[in-house]
């Protein structure tokens, strides 16, 4: 499997410079995964530390959830790992596979975009209950953007202990 990668705009309108950087950022993690198998996918970057790459998608699924469909759509969603609102709960992934953590990765992410485009503007508003604050969708993508940005560097180290892959 291979994931395509479609480089940010250098121009363009807000909105659409934030879309484009996080599907890049998506793309990104999703290449740090490609042509492993799921074995390889759980391996631990450090003992006793749970993280791992396939950690690091089921992680995302949760983030996309929680930001988009708990966030700014005021869904009463559960988290897809944890019945207890545990957010660490995403990173075991012992016994986790490829296509389960891709399939809700994926599921969550399309959920998000959806959110997004059916968004009057990027002001637009939901309640953060962790922070007890109002935030915007603007805030919310910026925020995706900081949470994958600094997990793909997670990830490169990760893929680089794996099989030597270095770079995106």
């Amino acid at each position: 499997m291979t994931t395509e990668r479609i480089a940010p705009p250098l121009t363009g309108g807000e909105r659409e410079m934030l879309r484009a950087f996080l599907d890049f950022h998506r793309a990104t993690l999703a290449m740090k995964c490609d042509g492993l198998s799921d074995e390889e996918l759980r391996r631990r970057s450090s003992p006793p530390s749970t993280l791992s790459l396939l950690g690091l998608v089921r992680h995302m699924a949760e983030v996309e959830r929680t930001w988009f469909r708990r966030v700014i759509d005021a869904q009463d969603v559960p988290l897809v790992w944890s019945e207890q609102n545990d957010f660490q709960a995403a990173y075991e992934a012992g016994s986790a596979t490829r296509s389960e953590a891709f399939a809700a990765w994926q599921a969550e992410v399309e959920h998000s975009r959806r959110i997004e485009a059916a968004a009057e503007s990027l002001d637009v508003t939901g309640h953060q209950p962790r922070w007890g604050e109002d935030v915007s969708l603007r805030l919310v993508m910026l925020h995706m953007m900081h949470e994958y940005a600094r997990h793909n560097g997670h990830a490169d180290f990760l893929r680089e202990g794996i099989d030597g892959v270095v770079g995106a």
